[in-house]
C-alpha cells in the first residue's frame, strides 16, 4: 500500500540532511551527506552550488530506496544563509557561493555602503546596521574583486532557492532569507528596494518574492527522472535552515524564542506585527522578516558552537561521550577556566570579525575535560549575552525550544539553561530543518495544513539549577571583561593573519 509522504532537505554548513515524513508527521526514513565548506583565506568561507544539487539528488535516491512503499506528494526545501549564489540566467554559477556571517570578507564594502547611504536610512529601511551577515556587501565585493564573474552574474540564489530551481525552473526568493540581502529588501514594506537594488546589484535580475511556505513551482521531468520524485510534485520556496528549524519544532509564535544547537549557534526571537507591535531594531542584532507574513524576528547567532567543540575533539585525538564525561566532572566553571569563542570571528552581539578565540586561566593540571566544560560554557555565556541584548532591545520571550543536533547531549542544554537561568522546551523530534522543510511541504500538499503540534509535541524541559546562578554570573562578568581586556591584541593578531595569507596566497 502506498503512504503519502512529504521529503525534506536542508544543505547545512557541515552536511545535508534529508527526511521522509509521512502524513502524521512520523520520519519513515533520514540521510544525511557530510561536506566540508572552502576557507581559502582567513575569514573567507565559500562552498561549490553544485553540491547542494548533486546532495541533493543522492538524498532523495537514498530516501525512496528505503521507503520503497512512499509516494512523494510534496517538497520541502531548507538550506544555510544568508549565502550569496550569483549565477548566469540558465542558472550556471559564476563562482563558489559565499557563506552568511562566518565569511568576513567585506568589510570594506560594508563601509563604503554605510558611508553612501548612512546608518540611519540603511536601519530604516533594512531593519539592521550591515555587518558581515549582511547579503548586499557580499554581492558588492563580487562585483569589484572578481569582474569577471560579476560580469557573467544574472541571479541570485541561496541553498533553497537553488534546490527550487533546479527541480521546477522558478526563480524566487522567500521574504525571509531576502531580508537578509540587506539594503537591498525594504522590511515594512515587504519588496526589494529598487533604488538600491539598481544601484548596487544591477544587472542581477530580482528574484520573486514569496513565502516560505508558498509553493515556487512543480517537479519537472528532468528533475523527476534524476531524483526519482515524481514529475508535477509541488515545490515549496523554502527558506534560511534557522527559521525553518523554527518551524519544525513551533517556535515561530509571537514571544517564542528558538535556540538552534548546530556548527553554529542561532536564535530567533518571532514578534507580531500584525497586532500593531512593530519590527524590533538594536545595532548589535539582525532585524528580518520571519517564514510567514505578518512575522517578524530578531536573530541572533555565534559564529562557533558546534564547530568549536568538533575542533576541540580533533585536537586531542579523542570522541564525543569521553570528552563529554570529563567535561561533566570538571564542574560548573571548568576548575578556573574561561573561554572566548571567537575562532571565527563573532557575529552577534559584539558584530567584530576581528575577534578571536582566548583561553584564560590555564595551569599544567588542566586537562581535555575542562577545556571542553569550557567551550560548552563559551557558548552557553554567547547565548545569555544575545538574550540579554534582545531583552534589552525590548523582546518579550515568553518560551524558549532547543532543536538541532546538539540536543542529543543532556549536558550542553543543562550548561546552557544553568548559564541563561532559561527553561527550554525539547521537542520529540529534533531532526531540524529538513523536518520543519517536510512540515512546510506538507501544508502545501494537504488542506487544511497539518498542526506541527500534532507532528512534534514538547517531550522534555529542561530547567536551569539556581545554586548554580552565582557561579554563572561571576563567569559572565568575567566572559564581558575579558573580551574588552583582549580585544586591542586579538585585532591585532587578526591583522597579522590576513597579512600572512595574503604573502601565502599567489597572486
Amino acid at each position: 500500500m502506498r503512504v503519502r509522504c512529504t521529503i525534506g532537505v536542508d544543505i547545512g554548513t557541515s552536511s545535508s540532511k534529508g527526511v521522509l515524513v509521512d502524513a502524521h508527521g512520523a520520519i519513515l526514513a533520514q540521510a544525511t551527506r557530510a561536506h566540508d565548506v572552502s576557507r581559502p583565506r582567513t575569514g573567507w568561507v565559500e562552498m561549490d552550488g553544485e553540491i547542494w544539487w548533486d546532495e541533493f539528488v543522492a538524498l532523495s535516491r537514498e530516501l525512496l530506496d528505503a521507503a520503497p512503499d512512499a509516494e512523494v506528494a510534496a517538497v520541502g526545501v531548507s538550506g544555510m544563509g544568508p549565502c550569496i549564489l550569483l549565477a548566469e540566467e540558465d542558472g550556471a554559477p559564476v563562482r563558489p557561493a559565499i557563506l552568511y556571517g562566518i565569511d568576513t570578507r567585506a568589510g570594506a564594502q560594508i563601509e563604503r555602503m554605510t558611508a553612501e547611504l548612512g546608518v540611519e536610512a540603511i536601519t530604516r529601511v533594512g531593519g539592521s546596521e550591515l555587518t558581515s551577515q549582511a547579503g548586499g556587501p557580499k554581492i558588492l565585493w563580487i562585483h569589484e574583486e572578481e569582474p569577471a564573474a560579476w560580469g557573467r552574474a544574472r541571479r541570485l540564489f541561496m541553498p533553497a532557492s537553488w534546490l527550487a530551481h533546479r527541480l521546477t525552473g522558478a526563480y524566487v526568493l522567500d521574504h525571509q532569507s531576502a531580508s537578509q540581502v540587506s539594503p537591498f529588501y525594504d522590511i515594512d514594506r515587504e519588496q526589494w528596494h529598487d533604488e538600491w537594488w539598481q544601484r548596487y546589484a544591477a544587472p542581477l535580475e530580482q528574484p520573486a518574492l514569496l513565502w516560505a511556505g508558498d509553493v515556487a513551482g512543480t517537479v519537472t521531468a528532468a528533475a523527476a527522472a534524476l531524483t526519482g520524485i515524481p514529475a508535477g510534485a509541488p515545490v515549496i520556496a523554502g527558506t534560511i535552515d534557522a527559521w525553518t528549524e523554527a518551524v519544525s519544532v513551533g517556535a515561530h509564535g509571537a514571544g517564542d524564542l528558538m535556540l538552534m544547537y548546530g556548527t553554529t549557534m542561532f536564535m530567533v526571537f518571532t514578534r507580531g506585527v500584525a497586532t500593531g507591535e512593530g519590527a524590533l531594531r538594536t545595532p548589535s542584532m539582525w532585524t528580518t522578516a520571519g517564514a510567514f507574513a505578518g512575522m517578524r524576528n530578531l536573530a541572533g547567532g555565534l559564529s562557533t558552537s558546534g564547530a568549536l567543540t568538533a575542533w576541540l575533539k580533533d585536537l586531542t585525538g579523542s570522541d564525543y561521550p569521553a570528552l563529554l564525561a570529563e567535561a561533566e566532572a570538571s564542574g560548573a566553571g571548568a576548575r578556573g577556566l574561561v573561554l572566548l569563542p571567537y575562532f571565527a570571528g563573532e557575529r552577534t552581539p559584539i558584530q567584530d570579525p576581528d575577534a578571536r578565540g582566548v583561553i584564560a586561566g590555564l595551569t599544567l593540571a588542566h586537562g581535555r575535560g575542562d577545556l571542553y566544560r569550557a567551550a560548552l560554557e563559551a557558548t552557553a555565556l554567547g547565548v545569555r549575552h544575545n538574550v540579554q541584548t534582545m531583552r534589552d532591545a525590548g523582546a518579550d520571550i515568553r518560551r524558549i525550544v532547543a532543536v538541532g543536533g546538539g540536543t542529543q547531549g543532556r549536558l550542553w542544554l543543562q550548561i546552557v539553561s544553568d548559564v541563561t537561568g532559561l527553561v527550554q522546551e525539547v521537542p520529540r523530534v529534533t531532526v531540524g530543518a529538513s523536518y520543519g522543510a517536510a512540515f512546510l511541504a506538507a501544508g502545501a500538499d494537504s488542506a487544511p495544513a497539518p498542526s506541527i503540534a500534532d507532528w512534534n509535541p514538547v517531550v522534555e524541559t529542561i530547567a536551569p539549577d539556581p545554586a548554580l546562578a552565582p557561579v554563572y554570573d561571576a563567569l559572565f562578568d568575567r566572559y564581558l571583561r575579558l573580551y574588552a581586556g583582549t580585544a586591542e591584541i586579538v585585532h591585532e593578531l587578526a591583522a597579522q593573519q590576513r597579512a600572512d595569507d595574503e604573502k601565502e596566497t599567489p597572486a
